[in-house]
């Protein structure tokens, strides 16, 4: 039940092979002729997207992650280089320090100059709300460096919601379109992503600087259990709950409400844990008995650079919408 691949995905696919021209004699295989690839994207790894569905839509240059590194102690991880998941648990556990960094801008430039060397014309870099990380920044300035136009996104957002925007963007960038056309497109889907969640203590949080200090008394004053959401880029408090049964129960039902107003067929979900996926399984199956019309949630831990600040016991909803061009009269086959 991991990990899995929503609805859409085999139509992509089978639109970036027919996009692909065959190589040219002598060429060499990574290299991709501009006049039918022009836009690549670029993200960091608080995107939360599946290995899998990276690894399909990378090999060819058009989507980069750059990983956010991650400070345990004294000892520095990137995310996706290295298995950290279980090393944050352990951190978290025990209380030792766990921090998180931007990437630098070299690697941001060295994300836009490889597109260029593929081929690509422009590209559209879509990355983790600028009010939590200055992710953003960090790649405005690499853009700044390089001769390929960088278009540079502040998602307000963050998972698979950032995630989704950046599918989105993949999606538009495969059906031939320019910077700003996938620019645009990206953040349509964006505008319409929630994301919702529920931390047994805001510590953490309070800790890395994401909620105020008057926030995380919710978690402290009479057993109180915040469902949290993110408004413009900013955690934010949405309701308070007395128990962590009811706060999970509470939200089920905000997601359920939410997805259910969508426009037919059209929603999707995501559920994003850590340290706890059995919970999120049984969460991911009662949401899809709720809203049988639309497609299973993809479940997936949450990424290092954000289980460092939501801690241990952390599930999350993400609520959006489809990305798949055919529902889409602009991005019509």
């Amino acid at each position: 039940m991991n990990d899995r691949e929503p609805a859409g995905w085999p139509w992509l696919k089978e639109r970036l092979v027919r996009l692909r021209p065959a190589p040219r004699p002598g060429a060499t295989p990574d290299v991709v002729a501009a006049a039918v690839v022009r836009t690549a994207v670029v993200t960091d790894s608080a995107a939360a997207l599946p290995a899998d569905w990276v690894g399909d839509f990378a090999a060819d240059g058009r989507l980069t992650v750059v990983p956010m590194p991650v400070m345990v102690g004294p000892e520095i991880y990137g995310e996706g280089e290295d298995d950290i998941t279980e090393t944050i648990a352990v951190a978290l556990a025990t209380g030792t320090p766990v921090k998180t960094s931007r990437p630098s801008p070299g690697q941001f430039e060295q994300a836009y100059l490889a597109a260029q060397r593929r081929g690509f014309e422009a590209v559209v870099s879509v990355h983790i709300s600028g009010a939590l990380s200055g992710t953003a920044d960090s790649a405005r300035l690499a853009a700044s460096r390089v001769g390929i136009p960088v278009e540079v996104l502040d998602s307000k957002t963050v998972g698979m919601a950032l995630g989704m925007g950046v599918q989105s963007a993949v999606v538009a960038a495969a059906d031939g379109r320019g910077a700003a056309e996938v620019r645009a497109f990206a953040e349509e889907r964006l505008a319409r992503t929630r994301v919702y969640f529920y931390v047994p203590s805001l510590e953490q949080l309070r800790r890395g600087g994401r909620i105020g200090a008057a926030a995380s008394l919710w978690g402290t004053m009479l057993a109180i259990k915040p469902i949290l959401a993110v408004d413009d880029g900013k955690i934010v408090p949405l309701e308070k709950v007395r128990s962590a049964a009811r706060a999970v129960a509470r939200l089920e039902e905000i997601v359920v409400a939410d997805a259910a107003a969508r426009p037919d067929g059209q929603a999707r979900l995501a559920v994003h844990h850590f340290g706890n996926p059995g919970e999120a399984a049984e969460l991911a199956e009662r949401l899809a008995a709720s809203l049988p019309g639309i497609p299973p949630a993809q479940i997936s831990s949450l990424p290092a650079v954000l289980a460092a600040h939501a801690g241990l016991g952390v599930l999350a909803v993400i609520v959006g919408e489809s990305s798949t061009p055919h529902k889409e009269p602009a991005l019509a086959q």
